[in-house]
């Protein structure tokens, strides 16, 4: 062995002795050999105390940067398929104006959210989905010229809520005149329980008259089940 290994690997072993990984140990010597040849050069090097709580907390941090690159890696996944799906149905938007095509729609929805009670006269739907509640206001004016500032609207909430915050976004959201929100009280029920959803807003009941309406929206579903 040359003189020159002989003091790098003396050099290696004394970094070693005081507690550098491999990777640091190369890092400051600026050299690049296998890991495993360094552990051959530290046979026998009596580490720190504290060593293993050093390497826990490295393979603590490179764990949570795995995580990370694995959450990007998949969010990218995601964003990629959620574009091809837009690709895929973005021939939909030449029916977008079609109104029986709409109020096909209108009627599926309020099929899942709607109420469909026989006595009730006139249309109700609630739901927590922003999305679901625009859609919802938008095609009743497209397909029966309902406007919003017609509408009646209450808000379902937590006792941990504040009504009057949670009225001014459903008011935002849909274009229902505050004045014309019912007064509501909260779930008894969730008296003493913190709302553990950061983003829950409460459900949007939306409610007007046109008891022919509901029935049209009941009669539609039923119509395209026959003919399937």
């Amino acid at each position: 062995m040359r003189f020159r290994d002989k003091k790098l690997i003396f050099r290696v072993r004394e970094l070693r002795s005081e507690g550098n990984t491999y990777s640091e140990i190369m890092k400051s010597l600026k050299i690049s050999v296998p890991k495993s040849t360094i552990s051959n050069w530290c046979s026998g090097v009596k580490l720190p105390s504290w060593y293993i709580d050093k390497l826990n907390r490295i393979n603590k941090k490179n764990f949570s940067k795995a995580q990370k690159m694995a959450w990007v890696s998949c969010k990218i996944k995601r964003e990629r398929f959620l574009n091809q799906i837009k690709q895929n149905i973005s021939h939909l938007t030449n029916k977008i104006d079609d109104k029986d095509v709409l109020k096909t729609i209108l009627s599926v929805l309020y099929l899942g959210e709607g109420t469909k009670w026989k006595s009730h006269r006139g249309l109700m739907l609630g739901n927590t989905d922003p999305a679901t509640i625009k859609l919802y206001v938008r095609l009743l004016n497209i397909c029966y010229g309902i406007k919003a500032d017609s509408l009646k609207c209450r808000v379902s909430y937590r006792a941990d809520q504040d009504i009057k915050s949670l009225e001014k976004y459903w008011a935002k959201t849909t274009g229902i005149p505050l004045k014309n929100f019912y007064k509501t009280i909260p779930d008894p029920r969730t008296v003493g329980k913190p709302t553990r959803r950061k983003n829950y807003k409460g459900v949007c009941v939306i409610t007007c008259a046109g008891t022919h309406i509901q029935l049209e929206l009941e009669a539609i579903p039923k119509l395209i089940l026959s003919g399937l």
